[in-house]
């Protein structure tokens, strides 16, 4: 029976351990062993998941799969300081009613992904241990483990150190108050592993280190490589912003065009991170070549967004897109697509212009790209390419009281009167 680590190496999961030494045999003898509980860290800075946060939770599913305990961290406490990692200026505070909230929802989210029943995973808020410590007691029994040396030796302090804003104290304590939900979690839950992306590494260490000096256990850590698109860009990002979970940010159709409109290069990759489909079809697909990649695109997003909203959700996206692509936006009623509503009126007398409605309907960020889009002749009524001062009027409407708006190549918006 294979080792669930062989199975992380191959769909990608595993950049760095701290078992690197030895082929990963102490690893590979923890999960040998029997269930392993590991720990996964969210940061509730928003009521919804993004992509960006799917790479490890992915990572818990397949271990969860293998038979060992995930626990998920919500981090309502360190969230009040904000992780500095990766920034150069401090980040916005949060209030606990605004973390507590984002927690709910990412609750809710996260069920879909992980499996909660009889205790087969936990979610825990780290303001529970993190709001009644003692702050004494935390710096003597836990922060004369660190040294401020080693501290600013790791990326995440060293980048806000030298920046002009520089690293505050309240900061400062993040890298500690993580190590301590480490420890928490171990002596709580027998946690022995932490997971989580590789610009985690410096806090994934501090808390292996913190158990090692404090009780003297031996715990690990794997990271796992950010995901950068070919242009050297953070993966999880459009246009519009940040690909969410949530379909009220993020609607499942285009949940389901990201994914298609991914690039060629990066298909087997993304189908072994965001799909549960098996290695031997994952390399079928990833070896077809020239237009027939299109065949494995299409089913990296049926399968990414069944997995996130559901089979039936999934196959409405797809059929969307086959009915825009090949359909030439025929039957528009019969498409689910992101819709805008406008009342008829609106459109009768002088009618609005082309711009607002593409804004206005949330296909552009704003009127403003909106009218340069059209401008360089990237924004399309009724799949006609139409200049910055185009006016739509009632006359522009099918016989349904519908029309399409289409920005670049692939995004559709339906307006529909009222």
């Amino acid at each position: 029976m294979s080792n669930v680590l062989d199975t992380l190496i191959e769909r990608g999961f595993v950049y760095q351990t701290t078992d690197d030494g030895n082929e990963h045999q102490n690893l590979r003898k923890l999960f040998d062993k029997g269930p392993v509980t590991i720990y996964n860290g969210i940061d509730p800075t928003a009521n919804s998941l993004h992509v960006g946060h799917l790479v490890p939770v992915m990572s818990l599913v397949h271990l969860q799969q293998a038979g060992h305990r995930p626990l998920i961290i919500v981090g309502g406490g360190t969230a009040m300081i904000g992780d500095p990692t990766g920034k150069t200026e401090m980040r916005q505070l949060l209030t606990r009613e605004i973390v507590d909230e984002n927690v709910k929802g990412l609750k809710k989210q996260l069920s879909k992904l992980i499996d909660f029943e009889d205790d087969k995973a936990l979610i825990f808020n780290n303001a529970d241990w993190i709001e009644g410590l003692n702050y004494l007691d935390f710096v003597r029994d836990v922060g004369r483990h660190f040294t401020v040396n080693r501290m600013l030796s790791h990326d995440c302090f060293k980048i806000r150190y030298e920046s002009d804003s520089g690293l505050s104290f309240l900061e400062f304590n993040y890298m500690l108050l993580q190590a301590y939900d480490f420890l928490v979690l171990l002596e709580k839950y027998n946690c022995t592993m932490q997971i989580g992306g590789s610009d985690q590494w410096g806090n994934i260490v501090a808390g292996v280190e913190l158990i090692r000096r404090s009780n003297g256990k031996q715990a690990y850590g794997i990271t796992i490589p950010l995901l950068m698109t070919p242009s050297g860009k953070k993966m999880g990002k459009t246009e519009k912003g940040a690909v969410w979970l949530d379909p009220e940010r993020t609607s499942p159709y285009d949940y389901f065009q990201y994914w298609v409109n991914q690039d060629d290069q990066q298909v087997g990759q993304l189908l072994r991170f965001f799909t549960l489909l098996d290695i031997d079809k994952i390399k079928e697909l990833e070896a077809l070549e020239g237009a027939e990649i299109r065949k494995a695109k299409e089913v990296l997003a049926f399968e990414a967004t069944k997995l996130i909203h559901g089979e039936e959700e999934a196959s409405k996206a797809q059929e969307a897109a086959k009915a825009l692509f090949s359909g030439g936006g025929k039957d528009l009623k019969s498409v689910d697509m992101p819709t805008y509503e406008i009342a008829k009126s609106e459109l009768e007398g002088e009618g609005v212009p082309l711009f607002v409605l593409a804004a206005d309907g949330g296909l552009c960020k704003s009127r403003g790209e909106a009218r340069r889009l059209a401008k360089q002749g990237g924004l399309y009524l009724n799949d006609e390419s139409q200049d910055g001062e185009r006016v739509v009027s009632a006359d522009d409407l099918d016989d349904e009281g519908q029309l399409l708006i289409r920005a670049g190549k692939k995004r559709y918006l339906r307006v529909i009167t009222t």
